[in-house]
């Protein structure tokens, strides 16, 4: 859960309940990530990806939305990069900045 009142609120509905003798409350509430570890998680998910030349692209994360900005070689890592981005937690708005430039790369 993301906010304590949650946790709280679970609790609640819980405990009166016909035949409930006890609620031991373990639901833990997640530490809201840094922008620097958005950053981190979503630059390790385009490393990951085999397709990704992830130095191509840069990563700036504003609040909850994440700016991609670069060059990759197609319209499917265009959109791979966008759900790495959309897919790190804390993210809720994604900036796709990101063109496409099948020249830009030359296999040798």
């Amino acid at each position: 859960m993301d906010w304590f009142y949650q946790k709280e609120a679970a609790e609640r509905a819980v405990r009166y309940l016909r035949g409930i003798k006890g609620v031991s409350n373990l639901i833990t509430v997640r530490a809201r990530p840094t922008p620097s570890d958005v950053k981190q998680r979503i630059r390790q998910a385009l490393e990951r990806g085999a397709e990704f030349d992830a130095g191509r692209i840069s990563v700036e994360i504003q609040g909850n939305k994440a700016i991609l900005r670069g060059t990759v070689r197609s319209y499917a890592e265009l959109r791979d990069a966008e759900r790495a981005a959309r897919n790190a937690p804390g993210v809720t708005e994604v900036e796709n900045n990101l063109t496409i430039d099948a020249g830009v790369y030359v296999d040798v």
